[in-house]
């Protein structure tokens, strides 16, 4: 009878086998499909799936390090398996998990389809195979013996143990609910002695290994859990971070809002002590400011430059941005690339005595010859909020394709409106003029300026068309200018979900910088 049921498992395993090799593999990462999604949910426990598109500029940087986060679990014999699915051919898979943007990276657990978790740390196969970990094993591994803790800080950038005498202690359970809120880092607790003695421990304590900086922090202070997140959130990091397409999720992903940017060519030949400054500078503002360096030569970091209203030639150059519910960017008095300068700047900031920094284009000679109104920074003032006239604006970026589909019809109005002296037509190009009393977010944005003394502002989401602005400029911003069934497009597409080599993208600084 046993022997029945021997076969019969062996059968099974045969059967599981053929499932698995079914599906296809790419740089040991499974290629998945409307007709073999639901197998590998069922074959794999651990299962983590990103959503691509062939020509999404983010996917192709990610692509090798996602291969090489999945080939170094299937080397560890992990049970977890990384796959992709190319949300262009599979757009059924792609509407029931709701992605909108790309890449989207979900974690499957048992085979739970309902709920997957939205992966959320970095994109370096380190921050992949950290975050996995955290997800399906203990939040800190034990260890007992010198080699698997050498082993350990030599794995990651940043490893974080705890020494405790009682495992089972007060602390120790502290120590593990912080360990528990800390995806990106592996953590790990020892109470043996040798391991105490081998890292200089004489009493209970956590350490912070990285392989950057000093190499070590010891926890200091109350041992609270929200004390030790806060110690491990300030020393994870470098003191100076380079912005790259792997390390952008760090940086926008921290607690840290406030950022000061470098913005140096690698090429120059002060290039070193001109990084050697910044990073001195930065030892003052541990866990306040995060110091960021920028590449001003690389070609997808043109971009962000123009965000900030600067050129290739004018580097190197620094920046100060708080990422908070607005973004507010800051320029130091002077460009000189010295620790007395960064600090002195930084400390201004964070004593409040810094003005924001504006960009503004200077004004055109013939900026009210057309019938569209032509407004930079420097004249927005004096013309939205002209007591005796209406102003309507649109504030767009010339890379924009809805911009570009507006330009014709915004043009019409202007020309229907230009022997009107009481409305004013006007345009202004957003990505290198601003207004501290008008903050953008995507374009085109339309905005009513209606006369008077009270400086009220009208936001407009009615219809695009030459009538329906009309019927909106005649009412004096009454009708028409609110149409609660208009998507927005330019707002609520995600960035990445248009081809790479089309021009328009959606500016949002968090994705793009």
């Amino acid at each position: 009878m046993w022997g029945l049921a021997v076969l019969c498992l062996a059968a099974l395993a045969r059967a599981s086998r053929a499932a698995v090799e079914d599906i296809a593999t790419e740089d040991d990462v499974l290629v998945l499909k409307k007709d073999n999604f639901q197998k590998a949910l069922e074959t794999h426990r651990f299962l983590l799936v990103e959503f691509y598109a062939p020509w999404c500029g983010h996917c192709k940087a990610l692509a090798p390090e996602y291969a090489k986060a999945a080939g170094k679990l299937k080397e560890e014999g992990s049970e977890i398996k990384l796959a992709k699915v190319d949300a262009t051919e599979e757009s059924d898979l792609a509407q029931k998990f709701g992605v909108r943007g790309y890449p989207t990276i979900k974690f499957f657990k048992n085979g739970d389809e309902a709920s997957p978790k939205e992966y959320s740390a970095g994109r370096q196969s380190e921050d992949i195979v950290n975050w996995l970990r955290k997800r399906t094993g203990p939040a800190a591994e034990t260890i007992t013996e010198a080699s698997a803790a050498e082993k350990l800080v030599d794995s990651s950038e940043v490893v974080v143990i705890g020494f405790f005498k009682d495992v089972e202690g007060s602390d120790s359970k502290i120590y593990m609910d912080g360990a528990e809120s800390i995806d990106e880092v592996p953590f790990a607790i020892t109470s043996h002695p040798d391991l105490f003695a081998k890292y200089d421990m004489k009493e209970d304590g956590v350490v912070l290994f990285k392989k950057f900086d000093e190499g070590r922090n010891t926890f200091n202070g109350e041992f609270t859990k929200e004390n030790l997140i806060e110690f491990v959130k300030s020393n994870q990091l470098p003191l100076v971070i380079e912005f790259t397409e792997q390390t952008a999720p760090k940086i926008f992903g921290g607690d840290i809002k406030t950022h000061v940017l470098l913005f140096l060519p690698k090429s120059s030949s002060s290039f070193q002590e001109n990084l050697d400054n910044f990073k001195k500078a930065a030892e003052n503002f541990k866990g306040k400011i995060l110091f960021i360096f920028i590449d001003s030569e690389v070609d997808d970091n043109q971009r962000v430059l123009e965000f900030f209203g600067l050129k290739k030639e004018e580097c190197p150059s620094i920046r100060l941005i708080t990422l908070e519910e607005e973004m507010t960017k800051y320029k130091p008095q002077s460009e000189e690339i010295s620790v007395e300068n960064i600090k002195g700047f930084c400390d201004k900031f964070l004593d409040g005595q810094l003005k924001p920094h504006l960009m503004s284009q200077d004004i055109p000679e013939d900026w009210d010859k057309t019938a569209v109104k032509v407004l930079v920074g420097k004249n927005f003032e004096e013309v939205a909020f002209d007591e005796t006239k209406d102003v309507f604006i649109e504030f767009y970026a010339p890379w924009c394709g809805h911009c570009k589909q507006l330009a014709p019809i915004w043009e019409s109005l202007g020309e229907k409106y230009k022997e009107n002296t009481n409305i004013v037509i006007a345009k202004m190009d957003s990505t290198v003029n601003e207004i501290e009393s008008v903050k953008i977010h995507s374009f085109p944005t339309l905005k009513f300026f209606p006369a008077g003394t009270d400086r009220k502002i009208v936001d407009y989401s009615g219809e695009r068309t030459l009538e329906g602005f009309s019927k909106f400029l005649d009412s004096g911003g009454a009708d028409g200018g609110a149409d609660e069934d208009l998507e927005d497009l330019e707002a609520d597409e995600a960035e990445d979900l248009e081809p790479e080599d089309e021009e328009e993208k959606h500016v949002h600084l968090p994705d793009e910088l």
